[in-house]
């Protein structure tokens, strides 16, 4: 298919117009014009490019891409070493972040709600991209940290009591911990999301719900293959997801 074609399919079931971002949406280094392979991967690092191209991609999918708000706007660097390297194979990186983050079926959190049997109930934080709900059935913290672990193949880092039962618990990938707060005001028991700051530890011992950090990029792995999977089987194109291991 063309890229422009892919490119809209995806900007249409994302609703990517309706979001306020810290980064452009969409195509963020045009390639070849037809798409026959396209590569998914959490973030458009160096090696993630190199496997994706040695596969022979034609587009490559990523949640976290490039030429972020904050970041100089020099093409320099890393920076350089990567756009240079999409250039010479000719290969199209298209990037997608909070939309991403918030779809209702192959977003990050309702992948992830999914993965790890939550029952979602209702959303809440930055443009609702973060989701509050109750576990199939209740556990306590010691049994969700194992199922969590279990999962995401990662020990993730819990601020709690191991007894306790867990009802309601929300979540929210990445870097969610500054929703913690408005978790805590939903009633939930815990709250999930893949990173932890230091106030975070604080608000977990004196509100007594528990806060799990499983890691960023373990707790956004999970979108962009879906994203990617529908792609395929809607369009009948090749996909395969680029995973590079990141502990944070």
């Amino acid at each position: 298919m063309r890229l422009t074609e892919l490119r809209d399919y995806i900007e249409s079931e994302l609703g990517v117009s309706r979001f306020r971002d810290y980064c452009p949406n969409g195509v963020q280094v045009e390639g070849r014009a037809e798409v026959r392979r396209i590569a998914t991967g959490v973030t458009a690092s160096q090696a993630v490019l190199e496997a994706a191209t040695a596969w022979g991609a034609d587009a490559i999918l990523v949640h976290h891409g490039y030429f972020w708000r904050s970041e100089d706007a020099a093409i320099t660097g890393i920076k350089k070493r990567r756009v240079a390297h999409l250039l010479k194979h000719d290969v199209s990186l298209l990037a997608y972040h909070l939309p991403l983050d918030a779809h209702p079926e192959l977003g990050n959190n309702a992948q992830l709600g999914e993965m790890l049997g939550f029952v979602e109930q209702g959303r809440f934080g930055e443009q609702d991209i973060a989701m509050h709900g109750a576990l199939a059935q209740p556990q306590t913290l010691q049994q969700l940290t194992h199922l969590i672990e279990h999962t995401l193949q990662r020990v993730p880092q819990v601020i709690g009591h191991a007894n306790p039962n867990i009802v309601r618990i929300a979540w929210c990938s990445g870097g969610g911990q500054s929703y913690f707060e408005q978790a805590v005001a939903l009633g939930v028991d815990a709250f999930l999301t893949g990173e932890i700051s230091e106030q975070n530890v604080h608000v977990a011992q004196e509100t007594g719900v528990a806060f799990i950090a499983a890691g960023h990029h373990a707790t956004e792995r999970y979108g962009v293959q879906a994203l990617g999977e529908h792609l395929a089987a809607r369009f009948g194109l090749e996909h395969r997801f680029f995973d590079q291991d990141n502990p944070v």
